[in-house]
């Protein structure tokens, strides 16, 4: 009988705590150990068989190193943009043979800090003009925070030939091969913008995670299916939950990033602690 009740107790409390708690749990167990740095910072190489980048437990820490979420992204068939340089000296980087419009970004972090979206000495993110002098000491001065970063000059992706601006982000929630749903951003900023969200189909759905003002449904993007594959095949190689992120534009779908904490699972709305919870539950049984 007092098992009962508990159990009861448990399914009403679990949309509320349970996929908060299971976030936290991925976090810690992700990079609680002395030699998780080290394997998410080792290089990879999208020539690598699968074999080797699944070579170890946990081996998708890997992926939360940006230039390695690339190869990876490469390695599966995706586009990613073109890299222009990566390193760890900032001194090195020869501005005058970039383009106009360019992104700077760190191999490590989140919440889009210390990246430039850089269109003609703009950065589009922070609305501050920059010259090449000061990008080299910013980034210098987020490398003495962060030793192990490194960060990459890419290719300011486009979803019109027309003009330069923040992409939207598409943001899935994947288990497994499986698609629970779809953020779509419109971005204004790095923490600023509208957002909607929708089934695979395209098909509109309760907000997720209201952590963007709402907005009404948007066109589905021209490479919506490419997409969709896309991340499918990258959610069933990763294997366990991910948010997978990838943009629409003129080169047609195109890999952002891997995700695996999420928010660390705060904010999302009762519907959406449900619906992960019950595609986690069915897709990734007893997975971390």
């Amino acid at each position: 009988m007092i098992g009962a009740v508990l159990s009861s107790l448990r399914q009403v409390l679990k949309p509320q705590d349970e996929f908060n708690r299971r976030i936290k749990q991925r976090h810690k167990t992700f990079w609680a150990p002395e030699n998780a740095e080290d394997i998410r910072n080792t290089p990879t190489n999208a020539g690598d068989p699968m074999e080797k980048w699944q070579d170890g437990l946990l081996w998708q820490r890997k992926l939360s190193n940006k230039f390695n979420a690339r190869q990876f992204a490469q390695a599966m068939g995706c586009k990613v943009a073109d890299l222009y340089w990566k390193g760890r000296d900032p001194a090195a980087i020869d501005f005058d043979y970039l383009p106009e419009q360019f992104v700077i970004r760190p191999t490590i972090g989140h919440s889009s800090g210390n990246v430039f979206v850089m269109d003609k000495g703009l950065n589009h993110f922070s609305g501050t003009t920059y010259t090449a002098d000061q990008i080299r000491s910013a980034l210098a001065q987020a490398m003495l925070a962060s030793p192990n970063v490194e960060f990459l000059i890419e290719e300011f992706l486009q979803e019109t030939a027309e003009r330069y601006k923040i992409l939207n982000d598409y943001k899935f929630f994947c288990f497994n091969g499986e698609i629970a749903s779809c953020q779509l951003i419109n971005r204004l900023g790095p923490k600023a913008g509208l957002g909607s969200f929708y089934d695979e189909h395209w098909r509109p759905m309760e907000a997720v995670h209201p952590g963007y003002t709402l907005t009404s449904p948007q066109p589905r993007p021209n490479c919506l299916e490419e997409m969709v594959a896309h991340v499918k095949t990258l959610s069933k190689a990763y294997q366990i939950f991910c948010r997978i992120d990838f943009y629409a534009t003129t080169k047609g779908a195109v890999f952002g990033e891997f995700t695996p904490t999420p928010g660390m699972g705060a904010g999302y709305s009762k519907f959406g602690q449900r619906l992960l919870l019950s595609y986690w539950d069915k897709y990734c049984t007893g997975l971390v």
